[in-house]
């Protein structure tokens, strides 16, 4: 049964995201402060998170920061929840992790089939995509979910390892950023196709053989050559 921890520190609309977590089947811890988060997880682990933005102690920014600097939270899903929902708070929010953004207001069922989406797409690599894939001196492995280049271990957040993952498996073909947002991110993202290419930023720099190696295609997509 998934676990979700709801970090959110209105009462209410905690209360109404617990409510259709549980009705979907889920367990849930909920916390009000960005502070205890990290704590939290040593203690339960998680299979997603729920965070807002605007929290009391550490703001959503810096519990995601945190979590994707530990490698025993930097593979858990993250949706982060906020009122701010221009295109650079959202930019914001993948730049330090985040896998998903909701705006408030939002659609609690909406949300719980975007948490569905998530956790469909890890429960998959777990058990779809077992095994071990190579390129050039990176190595990923599915089952662990662990990449290592040239034998050191790089840490990704979930969704860079899915969209490298992806990459490896379809080396060679050109990618638009609308098949990427489909085919990793699991449906379309509403955000725009931007958040393709931030990732592939990331990937390129915690990855540097990459940074040739994924080529950009023109006003179209990307390839890994």
């Amino acid at each position: 049964m998934p676990h979700i921890l709801v970090v959110e520190d209105d009462h209410d609309i905690a209360d109404l995201i617990v409510h259709y977590l549980q009705n979907a089947g889920h367990t849930t811890d909920r916390l009000a402060s960005g502070s205890e988060v990290m704590a939290q997880l040593q203690k339960t682990a998680a299979d997603l998170v729920i965070l807002d933005l605007m929290l009391p102690g550490l703001n959503g920014m810096a519990v995601c920061r945190a979590m994707r600097s530990d490698a025993a939270t930097a593979h858990v899903p993250i949706i982060m929840l906020t009122a701010r929902g221009d295109e650079a708070d959202r930019l914001a929010g993948f730049e330090q992790g985040a896998d998903d953004y909701v705006t408030k207001p939002f659609s609690a069922k909406e949300l719980v089939a975007r948490v569905a989406v998530r956790l469909r797409r890890t429960g998959a690599t777990a058990a779809g995509d077992a095994g071990v894939l190579r390129y050039g001196d990176i190595v990923i492995d599915a089952d662990r979910h662990r990449v290592t280049a040239a034998g050191e271990e790089v840490r990704l957040t979930a969704k860079e390892f899915l969209l490298l993952q992806y990459l490896v498996r379809q080396r060679g073909r050109v990618m638009s950023r609308d098949v990427l947002l489909t085919d990793v991110w699991g449906y379309q993202y509403t955000g725009g196709t931007r958040t393709v290419d931030v990732h592939i930023r990331r990937l390129r720099e915690k990855l540097p053989v990459l940074t040739d190696a994924i080529e950009t295609v023109k006003q179209f997509g990307y390839r890994l050559v």
